[in-house]
């Protein structure tokens, strides 16, 4: 069995890259709600908007629910997952202007109240931290390429 201290560890992961593209650009890129739904490789998005809430149609993994839950450019945007049964992580991206560019940093939160068991959250936590340098790269790539 895990004790709550060593769920509180594996609540949160916070990574961050260095693009060599605007702030502001890279803000464009990261308020699109759904944009980190890929396989290693940006594809558009089919996305339809009913308020604060998306339905992006990725054409290899299908539907999703995205909640808008802050954008504040050029610095924050922030979103969660939505939907039956699919609990619902806290995805903050935050842009800082750097020489030579930005830095994109990403938080995903709240593994913790994830349903399912202690062995089920730690997969999700696991499987998306690397996700997350998957999904970084991606939006350099991306952000790079039409700087």
């Amino acid at each position: 069995m895990t004790d709550s201290t060593d769920l509180a560890v594996f609540d949160r992961i916070e990574k961050s890259i260095d693009i060599a593209a605007s702030a502001d650009r890279v803000f464009e890129f990261v308020s699109e709600p759904g944009w980190f739904i890929n396989d290693g490789e940006y594809r558009a998005h089919e996305i339809e908007r009913d308020g604060d809430v998306s339905l992006v149609r990725d054409p290899v993994h299908g539907d999703f629910g995205i909640l808008t839950v802050a954008l504040e450019p050029p610095a924050r945007a922030a979103f969660r997952w939505v939907g039956e049964g699919a609990g619902s992580t806290l995805v903050e991206f935050s842009v800082e202007a750097v020489d030579g560019g930005a830095r994109l940093s990403v938080v995903e939160s709240g593994f913790a109240s994830l349903p399912g068991s202690d062995a089920d959250r730690r997969a999700a936590y696991e499987g998306n931290s690397q996700g997350w340098d998957i999904e970084l790269d991606v939006a350099r790539t991306a952000c790079e390429a039409t700087a």
